[in-house]
């Protein structure tokens, strides 16, 4: 195979993964639309939790890191850390949960406007991707871990069936853009990442679910 030819095939493939990310957005848009009721549901519930990102984030964080381990392979700041108390006083780990918390923020923000929406998270799928190398399961695992806890700790706001219905629709909507960047550029497994049995459980979940 000549060099042209190898530069088209590339230039094919590249295409192709694009497509079929937004083929997949597409055929969520279809089934799993929100509702202006919906959405107007997702920006009140999450008010109340905003007030308090920062120490509702650090609880996300803990929660994910002590039941996925794996998942601090990707932090060097504290993939060290085994006590969820010595991670409650990180000021590494806080600032990373304000950051997961904004990037959450600005999505229910700019709710209504899909195109922003896509962008927001389109920048966070390709930081993810291209610069940390993070697995895109990660994120189905860390959004899951979101939904339990702010049915713990906000139990009156999310526990109505139409509220947990509005942001299981959130969480689909922020797994399925993120996979499709990872798709759109090219995403293989990196080498050195290593996941628990868990993890890989969820990831064979997805797999089988497409």
């Amino acid at each position: 195979m000549n060099l042209d030819s190898a530069a088209l095939d590339f230039c094919w493939l590249f295409f192709m993964e694009k497509v079929q990310g937004e083929m997949e957005i597409e055929r969520w848009e279809r089934s799993e639309e929100m509702s202006d009721a919906e959405k107007k549901v997702i920006q009140e519930t999450w008010n109340r939790v905003y007030a308090n990102c920062e120490d509702v984030g650090v609880s996300v964080l803990i929660r994910f890191f002590v039941n996925f381990p794996s998942a601090k392979q990707y932090f060097s700041q504290f993939k060290h850390m085994e006590d969820p108390l010595e991670m409650e006083r990180s000021l590494q780990l806080r600032k990373h949960a304000r950051r997961v918390m904004g990037a959450i923020n600005s999505v229910v923000e700019n709710i209504y406007d899909s195109e922003k929406v896509a962008s927001v998270l389109a920048l966070v799928g390709k930081a993810h991707a291209v610069k940390h190398k993070v697995e895109p399961v990660y994120f189905k695992i860390l959004t899951g871990v979101i939904l339990e806890v702010l049915t713990e700790e906000y139990t009156k706001e999310f526990s109505p069936p139409e509220v947990q219905r509005a942001w299981a629709k959130m969480k689909t909507l922020i797994c399925t853009h993120v996979t499709a960047v990872y798709k759109e550029v090219g995403w293989v497994q990196y080498p050195n990442s290593t996941m628990n049995p868990q993890v890989t459980a969820v990831a064979a979940a997805g797999a089988a679910a497409k």
